[in-house]
């Protein structure tokens, strides 16, 4: 039996035969961390006296707050460039950009390498065909000091777009259309493979913009078979020979997706959920506060020439708010030698420096409560970049609509803007300090109350909100867990230490933040049961050694305050109020062994 491209790059990097579901030690050839995990994982790297295996591979990327401009991300890059000194380790800088990006300017990575970073879309190397993981603190800085990590094999989907689209559609357009036919988590635990008439066609940039929003899919990775412009631009990158992997022809495929993009039209992402997506051409009017191109996913050159096409000789309408921030230095310097910045300045856009921008709550493209955005990101969840809501859509539409006032498509630009009326804002109190402490660590029958939250998709950003991420105080995170998730807001009152809670499926979808697993310890809550978690979360949790579990309780007739035993060992779960029995997965050699030893770098 033939080989996916996921299993051959693992393969070649644990020097044995691999297969769907197999765990093992990978070895990592870029190890980086960003502004805000890079604090902790020099903690985690300092408190367990761990030294750096190969500095050479190792980066700090500074792109979340590449201003500097809040205090706590100003001392943890401080903290980092101090270590990255005495360790010999290179900062790509705030001047920089976003870090995976710059891997691949850079030629730090190249098709059929492997990266992991602590930003949960480093699967965009899948772009060029390499593989590329989001990890946690605990998971980084054990890849620092042992060149390797524990990886379990996925097993491979394959995604056909077929067809042509139409003359509006552009990459994300298409990146959109699979995410509407996927789901927030129909590639969840997947590597992904994308194949199609026109993916030979596709640029750098526009695999980028596809494989970035993977994580949106729940995917592990989203791949493309690298070619002859992927293979071209990383060779004089990495001033190598490249040796491009690609799948076996009798290679085999859990599961096929197949994608219409025929005469695809614009597209775009309702507020709160990026896979929630209609034609734009759907929706009704609808008026517009501010607009931002940029991110990891839509923040290359392509991109920006493409923006420019359309505010060339335009103005941005009046009272909308453009923000544009390049993805890389080396994207904003051509942008200026080519007189795409000046475009952007005419028209009346704001040009930040390169990086993460408001997806990462530390530079421009946050938004107020109540004001309508149309972005080019990766995500809108709830609060996510704001308190606004926020649309997702390509640079086309983005400009498109900022020009106009109002969401439209590039092919449909208003002659004149439409103007806006002001709006209401109201303000959300938050919850008060919970010192708390676990109260059953490391038995492996636990016994607890449970809360029973029947909700599937609960993201990083509903348990433990971006604008916390600063915080790595392990007392202080229990106050805002769940802060940001709808009727829900006062868990931390509510819940005791020992405290079990239940949900639905792909629960810790998005961020790599180990605070959301974090903020459950500091709170004291002895076990998560889901019917299915996020990749990296569920990473987080095992490192961590919080006790996490996938069952389907959530869908028996369980209710809050009644008390349940769970055995670790065999699955066995008992409703102690009821007597009502169920199953759920036991622990793997893997899990209860960190577990046991209370975290992976215990």
């Amino acid at each position: 039996m033939g080989k996916t491209i996921i299993e051959k790059i693992i393969e070649s990097h644990s020097d044995k035969s691999v297969k769907p579901d197999d765990i093992v030690d990978v070895t990592i050839d870029g190890r980086a961390a960003r502004d805000f995990g890079g604090a902790n994982v020099v903690k985690n790297i300092r408190e367990h006296d761990l030294q750096i295996a190969d500095p050479a591979k190792t980066y700090f990327t500074f792109d979340c707050n590449p201003g500097g401009s809040d205090q706590k991300y100003s001392m943890n890059q401080h903290i980092c460039r101090l270590f990255a000194r005495t360790n010999n380790i290179h900062v790509y800088d705030i001047n920089e950009g976003i870090g995976t990006h710059v891997a691949i300017e850079q030629g730090l990575i190249t098709p059929g390498d492997t990266f992991i970073s602590t930003d949960s879309h480093a699967n965009i190397m899948g772009a060029i065909g390499a593989f590329g993981q989001g990890m946690g603190d605990v998971d980084t800085a054990a890849a620092w000091a042992s060149g390797k990590i524990w990886f379990k094999v996925p097993p491979t989907a394959k995604v056909i777009l077929k067809g042509t689209p139409g003359q509006y559609a552009r990459a994300k357009d298409m990146t959109l259309a699979i995410l509407r036919e996927t789901g927030a988590n129909g590639l969840l635990g997947y590597a992904a493979e994308v194949y199609g008439d026109i993916v030979d066609d596709l640029g750098l940039a526009g695999r980028i913009t596809i494989s970035s929003m993977n994580t949106e899919m729940g995917g592990i990775i989203l791949l493309f078979p690298p070619n002859k412009e992927v293979i071209d631009f990383c060779s004089i990158a990495s001033g190598k020979s490249i040796s491009p992997v690609y799948a076996d022809d009798d290679a085999r495929y859990e599961k096929e997706i197949v994608v219409n993009i025929e005469s695809l039209k614009p597209m775009i992402s309702l507020p709160g959920h990026p896979e929630d997506v209609v034609e734009v051409e759907s929706l009704p009017e609808t008026k517009l506060d501010s607009a931002f191109i940029g991110s990891c996913t839509n923040g290359r050159y392509e991109d920006m020439v493409e923006a420019a096409r359309i505010l060339n000789g335009r103005l941005v309408a009046p009272g909308v708010v453009l923000k544009i921030v390049p993805a890389t230095d080396n994207v904003w310097k051509k942008c200026l030698e080519t007189g795409i910045i000046e475009i952007f300045k005419n028209a009346g856009a704001l040009v930040g420096n390169a990086g993460c921008a408001g997806c990462a709550n530390g530079q421009i493209g946050q938004s107020g409560e109540g004001e309508i955005t149309v972005s080019t990101g990766n995500r809108n969840f709830a609060g996510k970049q704001g308190k606004g809501k926020v649309y997702l859509a390509s640079p086309a539409t983005v400009a498109a609509s900022a020009v106009s006032g109002v969401i439209t498509t590039a092919e449909h630009i208003l002659a004149k803007p439409r103007l806006f009326s002001p709006a209401e804002i109201t303000m959300k109190k938050k919850s008060k300090l919970a010192e708390k402490k676990a109260a059953h660590e490391n038995d492996t029958v636990i016994r607890g109350r449970v809360w029973v939250i029947r909700e599937d998709n609960i993201d990083t950003d509903m348990i433990f909100h971006n604008r916390y991420l600063a915080i790595t105080d392990f007392d202080e995170m229990g106050q805002y867990t769940f802060d940001n998730l709808k009727g829900w807001e006062d868990f931390s009152e509510r819940v005791k230490p020992g405290d079990i809670v239940v949900t639905g499926k792909n629960f810790g979808a998005g961020s790599s933040r180990q605070q959301a697993v974090d903020c459950f310890k500091s709170l004291g809550v002895s076990l998560i049961i889901a019917r299915s978690f996020g990749a990296i979360y569920e990473r987080n949790a095992i490192n961590a050694g919080m006790p996490i579990m996938i069952s389907d309780l959530a869908e028996t007739n369980i209710e809050n305050e009644q008390e349940i035993e769970v055995d670790l060992e065999t699955g066995d779960i008992e409703n102690l109020t009821t007597g009502d029995k169920t199953k759920g997965q036991p622990f793997s050699d893997v899990q209860m062994e960190i577990y046991q030893r209370g975290g992976l770098l215990v």
